[in-house]
């Protein structure tokens, strides 16, 4: 068992809170049993960490509780951790997720969940926050292990994917569909206070809104999983 904080391993671990050295080392932390449990099934765990004996990791390094608080974000840690390599994917599913400049990891999180029910596989990331930021992978529950992530700005991807039909969100519609659309597609939300480019609405074929009574605007990630229900559920409300 790992009882110093002081331990090199402890000290590396505990240096993957920071942006800079997951993208370093291309790998993140995931906290708790649930999110170590489905890292498990997605074949990315390089390292397991735990306080306890836990039956599905009997390897796992042991560390004591005062250890772990260390290398963790929460308040009160977790009793394992995993280690977990990033997947690198350049698949393009019929139906994507652009997301600009969103900088709340909670909102992030909502949306990357909300994204894999409603068949939104790939997310496109515009200088957006970290994806594996601890409170966003808290957030997705899971649902990152299953989504293809792809770090680049809209007009790449419009100009890679010209076949991918843009639906950019905007107060004032550009020209607005009533009929579901058809695959493939792309919707685009934009950052929490500035909203979308400008270039980016010059270049969407649609722009869509939701309206609303007494509120003048929805959070991102509220608006954008209505959307996405919208767009690309099984069912569709006409906006």
């Amino acid at each position: 068992m790992i009882t110093s904080v002081d331990n090199p391993t402890i000290k590396k671990l505990a240096k993957f809170q920071q942006k800079k050295y997951r993208d370093l080392e291309k790998k993140f932390i995931v906290e708790g049993e649930h999110l170590v449990l489905e890292a498990l099934k997605a074949n990315v765990i390089s390292e397991v960490y735990s306080t306890i004996d836990h039956p599905k990791f009997r390897n796992a390094t042991k560390v004591a509780d005062h250890v772990m608080k260390k290398i963790t974000d929460t308040k009160n840690p977790p009793k394992i951790i995993a280690l977990c390599h990033q997947k690198i994917s350049t698949n393009i599913s019929d139906k994507v997720l652009i997301l600009e400049h969103i900088q709340d990891p909670g909102n992030l999180g909502t949306l990357l969940r909300s994204a894999l029910a409603f068949g939104f596989e790939t997310i496109v990331l515009d200088q957006t926050v970290d994806p594996y930021n601890p409170k966003v992978l808290r957030g997705t529950q899971g649902a990152i292990f299953k989504l293809s992530l792809l770090f680049e700005d809209t007009v790449s991807f419009k100009e890679k994917n010209k076949k991918h039909t843009l639906y950019a969100t905007h107060v004032k519609d550009k020209k607005s569909s009533l009929s579901k659309p058809i695959p493939p597609f792309a919707l685009i939300l934009g950052n929490e206070g500035q909203g979308l480019k400008d270039e980016t609405i010059a270049i969407a074929d649609y722009t869509i809104s939701i309206p609303t009574e007494t509120v003048e605007s929805l959070n991102v990630a509220i608006a954008g999983s209505i959307l996405m229900h919208t767009l690309g559920g099984k069912s569709f409300i006409t906006l």
